[in-house]
C-alpha cells in the first residue's frame, strides 16, 4: 500500500519537481535527474523513461523550451524554464504549500 502511496504522490508532484530545477539555471538531462535524487536524499529516483516524456510534454505544453549545445565537450539537450513555465512554477508552488499545511493541519500531532 506504501509503495502505490508514494507512487501517487510522486505522479502528482514531478512537473513541480522538475519545473523548479530547471527555474534556477538549464540543466540536462542527467543534471535534471541528479539535482532531485540529492534534492530528495535520495529517495525520489527519477529513471529516463520516466523524465524525458516529462520533459518532452512540458516541452509541448511551452513550459520549458530545449537547445541543443555541445560546448561541454557532448551534444546533449539543455532545458530551461521559459515564462509561461514560470508563471505555472508560482500556482504550483502556491497549490502545494496550501495542500501541505491543509494536510499538516489534518494530521496534527499524530505519529506512525
Amino acid at each position: 500500500m506504501s509503495e502505490k502511496f508514494q507512487r501517487d504522490l510522486l505522479r502528482g508532484s514531478l512537473d513541480l519537481m522538475v519545473l523548479s530545477v530547471v527555474a534556477g539555471e538549464p540543466q540536462y538531462g542527467y543534471l535534471i535527474q541528479k539535482r532531485i535524487n540529492l534534492a530528495s536524499d535520495g529517495q525520489v529516483k527519477l529513471p529516463a523513461g520516466t523524465l524525458y516524456p516529462l520533459l518532452h510534454r512540458l516541452e509541448s505544453d511551452k513550459l520549458i523550451r530545449s537547445k541543443w549545445d555541445s560546448s561541454t565537450g557532448r551534444k546533449r539537450k539543455w532545458y530551461e524554464i521559459t515564462a509561461k513555465g514560470k508563471k505555472r512554477l508560482t500556482v504550483q508552488v502556491n497549490q502545494w504549500n496550501q495542500y501541505a499545511e491543509c494536510v499538516s493541519s489534518l494530521i496534527g500531532g499524530l505519529t506512525s
